[in-house]
């Protein structure tokens, strides 16, 4: 049997050395140690072997099997095949380690957290409050009765008759008023919905409501607390404008618009070609609101103002789809 093994060893040298690629050398391998290769073979004829044989004729086959893989091994290297199952448990410290992913803050939770770090450093509070809204408070109180046409500006989720989604942050001011006495300096962030989708809208976003109430406040404290955070966020020479409108729960109001971040004012598509774009809206509290919740009108005034988070972060970024930031493809994310 010894002979056998050396015959085996020589004849597996041989044949190594001859062939010319990965399928040859897969060949020989089940050849010599597949389930019914020459070494189980040997393997199955020690059975054989009388008692004072067997150590001795054991450690010839074991030696010859792991010269075999050795080999089998080395000669994979050279055509790029997979080495066997054994030698890919020994752990090669020369490779390099695996990169972990790190994550990061979504964009939107980035200019969420950005635009509340401003305002509590203008002594603001953050303030929160239900997503799921009676019509009382997100409408009625905010000077929206039933038959108002603001009604209308409103793509509304109704759950029930007197139950919604709501539409705006601005009922978080409505609880906040209830329950504390002025002076009010708040921020409302949160989610918002409405029936509404495309390029520009959808039907779930963020807005920022604020608030300010105090004896004495004015027009002009609405202007320069919106120069500040406006500058702070799109740059120290942002030139910024305020144009009349209308909101039912603020009177006077206004749109904000600063100077197009795309163009510089020159115009664009983004702009319209007029060199302005829109972003938030605001105006002093109107005195119907002051009443439902028990405030004197006649000492007590202030401003109110709400943007959305979204419009914030596409023109700060360039983002010209707003479902991008809800799509959660990770090429988009990887780039904040």
């Amino acid at each position: 049997m010894i002979k056998i093994i050396n015959k085996i060893r020589i004849d597996f040298d041989s044949r190594l050395d001859s062939i010319s690629d990965a399928k040859q050398l897969e060949q020989i391998r089940v050849e010599f140690l597949g389930k019914k290769g020459q070494l189980q073979e040997l393997m199955q004829g020690l059975r054989n072997a009388s008692p004072d044989e067997k150590p001795k004729l054991g450690k010839d086959i074991n030696l010859l099997k792991q010269h075999v893989e050795n080999k089998l091994n080395s000669k994979s290297a050279c055509f790029g095949a997979k080495p066997s199952k054994k030698s890919s448990e020994i752990f090669d410290t020369t490779l390099p380690g695996r990169k972990e992913l790190t994550g990061t803050l979504h964009p939107i939770t980035q200019i969420m957290e950005e635009i509340t770090s401003i305002f509590f450093g203008l002594g603001f509070q953050v303030e929160e409050g239900p997503e799921i809204e009676t019509d009382y408070y997100n409408f009625e109180a905010l000077n929206i009765p039933k038959d108002h046409p603001a009604r209308d500006m409103q793509d509304t989720f109704y759950i029930e008759d007197q139950t919604v989604l709501r539409t705006h942050t601005s009922p978080v001011q409505i609880h906040v008023m209830e329950k504390r006495e002025p002076p009010l300096r708040i921020i409302a962030p949160g989610k918002v919905y409405r029936c509404d989708s495309d390029v520009s809208h959808t039907p779930m976003f963020h807005q920022i409501e604020g608030l300010m109430v105090d004896e004495s406040i004015s027009f002009s404290h609405l202007k320069g607390i919106m120069n500040i955070f406006l500058r702070e966020v799109f740059g120290k020479d942002t030139k910024i404008r305020f144009r009349p409108s209308y909101f039912p729960f603020t009177c006077p109001s206004a749109e904000v618009d600063i100077e197009c971040v795309m163009c510089n004012g020159k115009g664009c598509r983004v702009c319209s070609q007029t060199g302005w774009l829109e972003i938030l809206g605001a105006g002093m509290v109107d005195p119907a609101v002051f009443r439902s919740v028990n405030y004197d009108p006649e000492k007590w005034t202030g401003f109110a103002f709400g943007l959305g988070i979204e419009r914030i972060a596409m023109l700060k970024f360039e983002i010209n789809d707003i479902r991008l930031f809800f799509e959660n493809d990770i090429r988009f994310l990887k780039q904040f």
